[in-house]
């Protein structure tokens, strides 16, 4: 059973990560010249370029088959967080997973490409609905494998 509480969490975070997704993408889309690179902060470049594969550009040419994995993706996803909705904080993992894959699937199903525009030394570019993809990964850790336990 889902709980009510834990769902409008998840709904509202993956709301807030596509907004900010969506937002920063649609700035440097109208702000940022294709192809540039400015450095913002030692390090840390603001690009704009154009990923049509997946994650680090894998899978290129992948176009609709792409898109049906995302979709799929974010269908397993909330399978997953249906049949895990009890355990208190899933509500984090699920909402941002959610609002990155929507925020990368807009883009896909809108243009064909997800613009990034984050760049650091020796990584390749990627936007805040890959931030929170991660993010969602390694909380998603948490929740099923929980707090560290000491040995006694």
């Amino acid at each position: 059973m889902i709980s009510g509480r834990s769902a409008a969490r998840a709904a509202a975070l993956a709301v807030v990560a596509v907004a900010a997704d969506q937002g920063t993408k649609a700035l440097v889309r109208s702000g940022v010249e294709f192809g540039s690179r400015d450095g913002i902060l030692p390090g840390v470049e603001l690009v704009h370029v154009r990923n049509r594969g997946v994650a680090f550009g894998l899978f290129a040419d992948g176009g609709l088959v792409l898109v049906a994995i995302g979709v799929a993706s974010v269908l397993a996803l909330l399978a997953f967080f249906t049949t895990h909705s009890r355990r208190p904080p899933v509500w984090l993992p699920t909402g941002l997973l959610l609002g990155g894959a929507a925020g990368n699937l807009i883009d896909r199903l809108r243009q064909g490409f997800v613009t990034d525009f984050i760049d650091l030394p020796l990584w390749p570019a990627f936007n805040l609905a890959d931030v929170s993809i991660t993010v969602g990964v390694l909380s998603l850790f948490y929740v099923l494998e929980g707090p560290p336990r000491h040995a006694d």
